[in-house]
């Protein structure tokens, strides 16, 4: 895999389609990248210890690297 932690890309296809932004982790076992502010997903957490407010927050998901 020729992408690395820092380099900016641009998704071609899918819901985020033309979107860009920067690589935040990248795991090349399974050819996957995580990019800053595209393909996110919801999730709605309790009030806990670690997250005292609790509501939705906002997580980027990885996505296939071709």
């Amino acid at each position: 895999m020729k992408l690395r932690k820092g380099d900016t890309v641009q998704v071609i296809t899918g819901k985020d389609k033309g979107k860009q932004g920067e690589i935040d982790k990248v795991f090349p076992k399974s050819n996957k990248i995580i990019v800053h502010g595209v393909n996110t997903a919801s999730k709605h957490s309790k009030p806990s210890r670690a997250n005292e407010q609790g509501g939705i927050i906002e997580k980027d998901m990885p996505f296939d690297v071709s």
